[in-house]
């Protein structure tokens, strides 16, 4: 199982200084965080997109190819590319681009978002919501699987035999899809054949195992070859030297994003008693010292049987320092416990994506 992070490189949202400034140095402790992760022996380094004033990456691809340039073996990718809202064109070309600067390591994780700035800033209508992202990934896919394109869609100019370059140095340049939730999205992922990143930020996780069923099961159906399935679950959560100082640590930053969130959404507010109980045994949030972590992924995995683990620990307004620390504690101390408990032995014993 791939063991990685993921980040929406968040700031502060009223800072007591310029945005430019904020933003400057969040991105910087975004490549040494990413940097790190990468000499620690993480697998995996994701970072999602948004159009706030409380994140800062907009354009993922790019930072990543800074990162890129500072690491060796970590693989790269969005979590997510609101897909919906963007030209599949580009989004193909970035990634290929980030692929040939990394050496291969790059992969686009699509989803339809979780917010929704991104659609009146680029000009389209939420109530074409639904078609937007079926029409953009069967372009996507068409990327993919050809230098020379032809495609028609309803919501988009037609492609008639063009070429679309740089080429990725991965052929394919792998491509996943991002779901909360929904069956359907879980099927169709399955029904296609591509590998699914599954969230879950709420909630017992073990209810969430009937949707990679679902997704094994749609891949069956459709006649998809197993052996390329993949399956990710996503999830927030946080490390530390001990258990009470990683709740101590993460609480504050965590509980204001939710509540932020929560208020635009109609959401009730959370508090320390919700937030005590959903890092327990079967809680959504993954927390506490390395055993302690490493011990519930790995029953996770038991549950959902999955390939790859990615944990959000850089959330709201947590010091670098202490992101840092976790970072260094999760590839040293939890993924050699993790991959000892899983393949019987420590390094070395990494997934291949």
């Amino acid at each position: 199982m791939e063991l990685g992070l993921y980040t929406f490189a968040d700031v502060n949202p009223n800072p007591g200084r310029s945005k430019g400034a904020e933003g400057a140095e969040r991105l910087k402790h975004l490549i040494e965080e990413i940097e790190l992760a990468d000499q620690v022996g993480l697998d995996v380094f994701g970072l999602g997109e948004h159009h706030r004033p409380d994140y800062a990456a907009s354009v993922p691809a790019m930072a990543l190819a800074a990162a890129a340039v500072k690491t060796k073996n970590i693989r790269l990718t969005s979590a997510v590319t609101v897909l919906s809202s963007d030209d599949p064109v580009r989004v193909f070309q970035q990634f290929a681009t980030l692929d040939l600067i990394s050496n291969g390591r790059a992969e686009i994780m699509a989803g339809r978002g979780s917010f929704i700035e991104s659609f009146p800033l680029f000009g389209y209508n939420l109530e074409d919501y639904d078609q937007l992202f079926e029409e953009k990934l069967d372009l996507l896919m068409a990327l993919r699987e050809g230098e020379v394109v032809n495609w028609k869609g309803e919501l988009r100019a037609p492609i008639n035999g063009r070429g679309v370059y740089p080429r990725p140095l991965q052929d394919p340049l792998p491509l996943w899809i991002a779901v909360g939730g929904t069956p359907q999205s879980v099927a169709r992922a399955g029904a296609m054949g591509l590998p699914v990143a599954l969230a879950i930020i709420g909630g017992e996780y073990p209810r969430f195992a009937p949707l990679l069923e679902l997704y094994r099961e749609a891949a069956r159906r459709a006649g998809q070859d197993a052996s390329k399935l993949k399956t990710s679950i996503n999830v927030h959560g946080f490390i530390a030297d001990t258990t009470e100082a990683a709740a101590d640590q993460f609480y504050g930053p965590q509980a204001e994003v939710m509540n932020r969130i929560g208020r635009e959404r109609g959401w009730g507010p959370t508090n320390r008693a919700h937030f005590d109980m959903a890092r327990g045994p079967t809680g959504n949030l993954f927390l506490g010292d390395p055993e302690l972590v490493a011990e519930k992924i790995v029953a996770a995995h038991k549950v959902f049987r999955n390939d790859r683990f990615l944990l959000q620990m850089a959330i709201g307004l947590m010091p670098h320092d202490q992101i840092m620390r976790g970072i260094e504690l999760y590839g040293t101390k939890v993924a050699p416990l993790v991959r000892k408990a899983l393949t019987g032995a420590g390094e070395g014993a990494k997934a291949t994506a």
